[in-house]
């Protein structure tokens, strides 16, 4: 815990000796706290900056003999991963590919000084309401199919084909076709031998 975090919760028990079974209204006592936080001096704070530090050596002793059960990742300490600059470029959804188009017509109707999330919003809005949904879906799928064919290049594998159209089942096969095959292996076993003289 942070020194603030252990001033205010001594704020807290004392208010519940002082006041016991008062209902605490947590935005107002939070905003009190914060103002006589602020006015504190330095000598005043170092109380709970001393029980600050004993809580880190703390944290610190346990963590260095933690282990996390397994499928459980210590929060923070996962690595990112690093991203291989030769790997193809993402696909873009059809909002991407609306956002590139519409992007310049937007920045010059909003006035200078527009961030980045008015220019989101006035896209989300123009989405919402375009008519030519299909146009941007049908480039979004042109983009998912290039950039599986370069990962599957990029990962050393032949780019996947079109699923073929669902076969019938065929019905379960009944004795007379085992004898008939069980017959064509013994005419393939005849031919071999006659290869062999």
């Amino acid at each position: 815990m942070s020194s603030y975090a252990f001033f205010v919760q001594t704020c807290r028990e004392e208010h519940r000796k002082k006041h016991p079974g008062e209902q605490v209204q947590f935005a107002e006592f939070s905003k009190k706290c914060a103002e006589k936080w602020k006015t504190m001096g330095p000598k005043e704070k170092k109380r709970f900056e001393e029980m600050a530090e004993k809580d880190r050596a703390r944290y610190d002793r346990e963590m260095s003999s933690y282990k996390p059960p397994k499928g459980m990742e210590v929060k923070g300490r996962k690595r990112k991963r690093t991203k291989d600059p030769n790997a193809p470029k993402r696909a873009l959804s059809a909002f991407f590919f609306f956002c590139n188009e519409e992007r310049p017509a937007v920045r010059k109707m909003l006035p200078d000084g527009s961030g980045v999330g008015d220019v989101a919003k006035e896209l989300g809005k123009r989405w919402e309401k375009c008519t030519e949904r299909s146009r941007f879906e049908t480039m979004a799928q042109d983009d998912k199919a290039r950039y599986e064919k370069e990962m599957a290049i990029y990962k050393g594998k032949k780019p996947k084909a079109p699923a073929p159209a669902p076969k019938k089942a065929a019905p379960p096969p009944s004795d007379s076709d085992e004898e008939e095959e069980d017959d064509d292996e013994e005419e393939d076993d005849d031919e071999e031998e006659e290869d062999d003289e």
